[in-house]
């Protein structure tokens, strides 16, 4: 069963497919509320550092600590934005899947995250569906182009 914090990551990420974007989807919790959701908008809004992880800690502003905060992602997070997790001190990411992008999990691991993958068949599919169906602008994505 999921949870309604991932299902709203997953909402995220499906409207930034419908968007024309990259259908990653994330939510930041705190005290088992959401505090801001966000969804990839790169393409949305021609900006590189836009990603689902980034768009939602933008859209919580300044909460003071994320040391008892926990975040949501139907992906596993790239370096960038576990770079970000890490600097902010967040001590739980929650996954939908690593399966189509294997993401920076053992550097979040290693900087003492909590990383929980839930390997979640509905975010698989979504992922792979548009990779397949839009390669380039996922290669972009990820850097690799």
């Amino acid at each position: 069963m999921i949870d309604e914090f991932m299902a709203e990551a997953i909402r995220q990420a499906r409207k930034s497919l419908k968007e024309g974007g990259i259908p990653i989807g994330s939510v930041l919790v705190r005290d088992n509320e959401i505090v801001a959701v966000g969804h990839n908008k790169r393409v949305q809004e021609k900006n590189p550092i836009l990603h689902g992880e980034m768009d939602c800690l933008n859209n919580a502003g300044r909460i003071g600590s994320y040391k008892n905060t926990v975040i949501y992602s139907t992906l596993m997070p790239c370096y960038m934005c576990a770079g970000t997790i890490v600097q902010f001190n967040i001590p739980k990411v929650i996954v939908g899947e690593n399966k189509t992008f294997d993401g920076a999990w053992k550097f979040m691991e290693e900087h003492g995250v909590e990383v929980v993958n839930l390997n979640l068949p509905d975010c698989v599919e979504m992922m792979e569906n548009f990779i397949k169906d839009s390669p380039e602008l996922w290669f972009e994505d990820i850097g690799e182009l």
